[in-house]
């Protein structure tokens, strides 16, 4: 969440700020401010109650010795009435400080100065392209039904098991998965990533940490008895390795990838974008995170946008890069770029990777901190990105490759899968 001392300081810039992913901040930042003057106010008068009790206190004892009874009487009774005084201060600033949190988390994270305006996907600007577009018959085949043809994908078994959004590899497709998996893992662990196995349900702390609570908690698959979530990305185990921890400079960059099946219940899905495999409530990802100093957050990110263009470089994909407009961008990012690849025969950019830079915002939520040369604590910075989610990568590469022979597999897979060819 924004820090305290932002609002305080800049109230105005953050509403400036904020408009650009179209949330009118101005009600909220006033509340919290309001709630933060009642508070301080509060802090003062205790302060000064606290002050009057320890003179009291101490006046007591003089006037005991003294022989001054009803005197030293009269010192306790306004001592008693000072430490009332004191606890109903204390409850209001504890009611303040209860508000205050409840509205912070309601403001999303600032974008970055260079984040265009826009209100959804057709205002995001195209970064760079790269990669040769297939050359695709008239007749060519989308994904779902090569999956049927070659016996590799079946999304009626899934929908008997489960429901729909819920895919069945099978032979090869389920190899295509496990060899993707893999091969994403060892291009990011070559790249410094110390790969993480983390649990696949997380608590509410966790997925605060990492903004989805209470953002978007319908959106999450939640085992009630035990109050866990079904992780909706690596992320969030991950990034929250380090909640409440306290690092040193020279402990950065701290860089982690790690692999999970993920959970989303993409409500208010529907029509041409959820056929096959192009949205799913379960899907593999492998995914890369980073802890970075402040200064050396823009760099990160674009280290880690570099990182995963060689990645879809390497599976010989049409691809783009797209920086998000600020109506497009998630609740927590402060900057975005989307990776998107092209899907032949469906004629359409589908997106794979979304690499970001959340700066301090989920920091301050997970109290992840570090100390400065001086001494000094400081928030650091997050960043994470999909290097990648596998569904619509398998689409385009079965969609893109589909031969009369069979669908030819990229040669950078051939070690791992131990065939080349699904036919």
């Amino acid at each position: 969440m924004l820090t305290l001392k932002l609002l305080r300081e800049q109230p105005e810039f953050v509403v400036e700020r904020l408009a650009v992913k179209n949330f009118d901040a101005s009600r909220i930042v006033a509340q919290i401010l309001e709630q933060d003057a009642r508070r301080r106010a509060c802090q003062t008068d205790l302060d000064a109650a606290l002050a009057v009790q320890k003179t009291k206190a101490k006046e007591i004892g003089k006037l005991m010795q003294q022989g001054l009874k009803d005197e030293a009487e009269a010192a306790k009774r306004e001592v008693a009435e000072m430490k009332e005084k004191s606890r109903k201060l204390e409850e209001e600033m504890d009611e303040c400080q209860k508000k205050q949190n409840e509205l912070l988390v309601l403001l999303p994270n600032l974008p970055d100065k260079i984040v265009p305006a826009g209100k959804n996907a057709d205002d995001n600007v195209v970064v760079r392209m790269g990669g040769e577009m297939p050359d695709l018959p008239e007749n060519a085949l989308p994904h779902w039904e090569l999956a049927s043809k070659y016996d590799i994908i079946d999304f009626d078994l899934g929908v008997k098991l489960t429901g729909a959004g819920f895919p069945v590899y099978k032979g090869k497709g389920a190899k295509l998965q496990r060899a993707l998996i893999q091969y994403f893992l060892d291009f990011n662990t070559k790249a410094g990533y110390l790969e993480i196995e983390p649990p696949i349900m997380v608590n509410e702390a966790s997925g605060f940490g990492t903004g989805q609570l209470p953002d978007k908690e319908g959106q999450m698959y939640f085992a009630s008895q035990d109050k866990f979530y079904l992780v909706p990305t690596a992320e969030v185990p991950v990034t929250n390795i380090y909640r409440d921890v306290i690092l040193s400079e020279s402990d950065f960059p701290v860089k982690m990838t790690a692999y999970t099946p993920c959970f989303r219940r993409e409500a208010g899905s529907y029509g041409k974008d959820v056929r096959g495999l192009n949205r799913l409530h379960q899907f593999d990802k492998v995914e890369i995170v980073q802890l970075a100093l402040p200064e050396a957050s823009e760099r990160a990110l674009n280290d880690m946008v570099l990182h995963v263009e060689r990645l879809v470089n390497s599976l010989d994909l049409p691809y783009r890069i797209v920086r998000l407009c600020g109506g497009d961008m998630s609740f927590t990012s402060a900057i975005t770029y989307d990776f998107e690849v092209y899907s032949a025969a469906q004629k359409r950019w589908l997106e794979v990777s979304s690499v970001s830079n959340f700066k301090s915002y989920q920091a301050n939520r997970l109290k992840l901190r570090y100390k400065d040369s001086e001494g000094k604590m400081n928030l650091a910075h997050t960043l994470n990105g999909s290097s990648l989610a596998l569904p619509r990568i398998v689409a385009a590469l079965l969609e893109n490759n589909q031969t009369p022979d069979g669908i030819m597999i990229p040669k950078v897979l051939h070690e791992y899968t131990k065939f080349f060819r699904i036919d």
